[in-house]
């Protein structure tokens, strides 16, 4: 970004905190400002949509889908490329990167515009995982391969630990559910969409999912896929008697 506008708009003091969570500061504070910035904020301030993530995006996913790879290959020596991919695409999803991208609390720092932020999309799990992957982009550009390397490592390390205690990836919630369901000879569940909320760059999906016509959990997500997963997870807890 150009230093005039570094100067202007937004303010970036607080992002410092966000080096010191990371545990390092850039060589070139300007990637780690562009890779919070969301393309709603560039369209309400005035500024090039270049200025936004969404470049770094492009380049961090390819980023973390090599580390990861890279990783899969060396834990698992006996696994087949059906199982890695499989693995890897558990690793590398959605929902699993909003996940990491919480524990650093990414979304706080973000840049965002004004709908976004009245619909609470800051925490969407489609905006955390792109603003995740434009991160680890900024990180690749300052410091190097090997560098962020190390860094993604130590961020999924929850996530590969527990593919590698089960031997594999977490199951997708939606089939453990179909399989619960009809283990016990009900009918498959039926997802159905109860509201769509928010500007079209960030919806809220709210889905029922229902057994035997009676609904047995909900969710919601910023994509209909999440909120179906989202709901299946709260119908296992609920079938489950967890809660």
């Amino acid at each position: 970004m150009g230093s005039s506008r570094d100067q202007s708009k937004p303010n970036w003091a607080p992002v410092k905190a966000l080096e010191t969570a990371l545990g390092f500061s850039f060589k070139d504070p300007s990637l780690l400002r562009q890779a919070l910035v969301h393309l709603s904020y560039c369209n309400e301030n005035g500024l090039d949509p270049s200025e936004s993530y969404e470049r770094l995006e492009f380049l961090g996913d390819a980023v973390l889908e090599l580390a990861v790879s890279t990783e899969l290959y060396l834990r698992f020596p006996n696994a087949d490329e059906g199982e890695l991919t499989k693995t890897r695409s558990s690793l590398v999803r959605r929902e699993t990167l909003a996940q990491i991208a919480r524990r650093i609390d990414l979304g706080s720092y973000l840049f965002v515009g004004k709908g976004v932020e009245t619909s609470n999309g800051r925490q969407q799990d489609s905006l955390l995982a792109a603003a995740f992957e434009a991160l680890i982009a900024a990180v690749y550009i300052d410091q190097g391969n090997e560098f962020t390397r190390q860094l993604i490592l130590k961020l999924i390390d929850t996530e590969l630990a527990q593919a590698e205690r089960s031997d594999g990836p977490p199951e997708n919630p939606k089939s453990l559910l179909q399989e619960m369901v009809q283990g016990q000879g009900l009918d498959p569940p039926i997802y159905s969409l109860v509201s769509s909320e928010g500007p079209d760059h960030g919806p809220v999906f709210t889905v029922d999912v229902l057994v035997n016509g009676q609904v047995v959990g909900t969710g919601a997500g910023g994509k209909k896929s999440e909120a179906e997963g989202a709901a299946a997870r709260a119908a296992l807890a609920a079938l489950s008697g967890q809660v």
